[in-house]
């Protein structure tokens, strides 16, 4: 970016708790409830011969970059929280990976039809995500808040809409599906294990609820049936990607189904579905209503 003449903003919401962020970057974000501290109250770093100008109603307080007064007391708190997470972020960070990786290293084994996305080490130590294949993401999340548990589907960045998260879409993952666990400074082992022991429930019975239960393993099919077409449209995921895996055994290997569809999430889910049941993704066709998503059976 540097290079090129590009300003590089740090998103660091998640990972100031755990020490400096190195690297060369332009600016740098925070906010202080992700480290325990008020809420509304942020940072602003910017790095000193970078150009800046604010983009909203300004005057000349903080050399122009924010208008009105600061909650000097919240900023203080923000400081000192900061300093308090710091002192304890080495014990926590090993403590914490250990309780992600374990939840990464047994969800597979408890839920099929499950993929563990994200770089095993090159992470925060308190965050995992899974991605769960015939699943609603949302009616997910409200089973297991009812079972006590309180997580995420998607990126943290579209929480609050429905629209497919262009950073599932840039790692070629799950949008649907996706369950994103944060694990609080001082989590109990016993609430990760407690999680580990609901989850395998919660998710099946959320694919009975959509009819995933009769989704199989692709099985031989006449050579009679070179390709079929999957009407979904004005259905949302992940119901496309259910009715693709129930036919994708009717053809056989080497024919194609398309789906037709008209949920922006299928443009995300079905190459991802591709990628983890190993059928290929031909690409996308203009169709009459929504898109036309074409897949070979490849086994």
């Amino acid at each position: 970016c540097r290079a090129a003449g590009v300003p590089l903003l740090v998103d660091a919401a998640q990972s100031l708790a755990w020490g400096r962020v190195e690297g060369d970057w332009s600016l740098l974000a925070g906010s202080a409830h992700k480290w325990g501290g008020p809420a509304g109250v942020g940072l602003l770093v910017v790095r000193k011969g970078v150009r800046f100008a604010p983009q909203g109603p300004a005057d000349e307080r903080e050399s122009g970059r924010a208008a009105g007064f600061e909650n000097i007391p919240a900023v203080v708190a923000a400081a000192a929280s900061l300093r308090a997470v710091r002192a304890e972020a080495a014990a926590e960070d090993a403590r914490l990976r250990e309780l992600t990786e374990r939840i990464r290293a047994r969800v597979p084994g408890l839920v099929p039809d499950v993929e563990v996305v994200g770089d095993p080490v090159r992470r925060l130590p308190h965050v995992v995500t899974f991605s769960c294949l015939y699943v609603d993401g949302e009616t997910l999340l409200h089973e297991l808040d009812r079972a006590g548990f309180s997580v995420s589907s998607g990126s943290s960045c579209t929480s609050s809409t429905l629209t497919p998260s262009h950073v599932l879409k840039a790692m070629g993952v799950l949008s649907e599906g996706n369950v994103r666990v944060s694990l609080p400074l001082r989590t109990a082992e016993g609430d990760v294990e407690r999680f580990l022991e609901v989850l395998p429930g919660t998710v099946a019975s959320v694919r009975e609820r959509l009819g995933a239960t009769a989704v199989t393993a692709p099985a031989p099919a006449p050579a009679s049936a070179p390709s079929l077409v999957v009407d979904a449209l004005g259905k949302r995921c992940p119901i496309p990607v259910i009715e693709l895996a129930k036919v994708i055994g009717d053809v056989p290997v080497g024919g194609t189904v398309t789906v037709l569809a008209d949920d922006e999430a299928a443009r995300l889910d079905i190459p991802a579905w591709c990628e983890m049941r190993s059928q290929q993704y031909v690409g996308e066709e203009p169709a009459e209503r929504g898109a036309a998503f074409v897949v070979r059976r490849l086994s």
